[in-house]
């Protein structure tokens, strides 16, 4: 069961079109989420220069998911991606405690962002596959999410290379897409 099936889910809007922009620090995991959402190969993934967008058609709906690199130089581009997004999914390496506050820091600017305002975000807690990961209620506790109170939003633990959580993430942004 993938993408299509929780599309499926939705109930039915004729050509309803979402875009859901996928962010987070490099090397996160966040092209990796997409080719599992994808029911891609996830073996040889390489940094994203730049972005990716992957669509997907079912039953009237149209899934537009734009991957943006996260590397530094990168990131002041991000803003010019954040018009008519439906849905932001942040990703975050679970294992990189190293990079909490940067990627804490990266969450507060978005959250901040007028053109994203009430948009419902989903945080992916990726790669807690790897033994040094920290658990999802660890990383909400470290990052204050609990004081998000402007939107919907939800963190998920998930490894994307198993796919583990990804599926459960993808179906609470499927519930909380904001009507247009």
């Amino acid at each position: 069961m993938g993408l299509l099936s929780i599309l499926r889910k939705l109930k039915s809007t004729p050509d309803r079109e979402l875009r859901i922009l996928l962010l987070g620090l490099d090397n996160a995991g966040k092209t990796t989420i997409l080719k599992t959402l994808a029911s891609e190969d996830v073996s040889h993934i390489t940094p994203t220069q730049g972005f990716n967008i992957k669509s997907v058609a079912s039953d009237g709906f149209k899934l537009n998911v734009w991957d943006i690199g996260g590397q530094r130089k990168i990131r002041p581009y991000w803003r010019n991606y954040f018009e008519n997004t439906d849905v932001l999914i942040y990703v975050i390496d679970s294992a990189d405690r190293k990079r909490f506050e940067e990627t804490g820091h990266e969450l507060q600017e978005l959250l901040y962002e007028e053109k994203l305002a009430a948009v419902p975000l989903m945080i992916y807690a990726n790669k807690q596959d790897l033994m040094n990961a920290s658990s999802a209620s660890g990383i909400a506790e470290g990052l204050g999410l609990h004081h998000i109170k402007d939107r919907a939003w939800q963190i998920q633990a998930c490894s994307a290379t198993s796919g583990e959580g990804v599926r459960d993430g993808m179906e609470w942004v499927c519930k909380n897409v904001r009507a247009k």
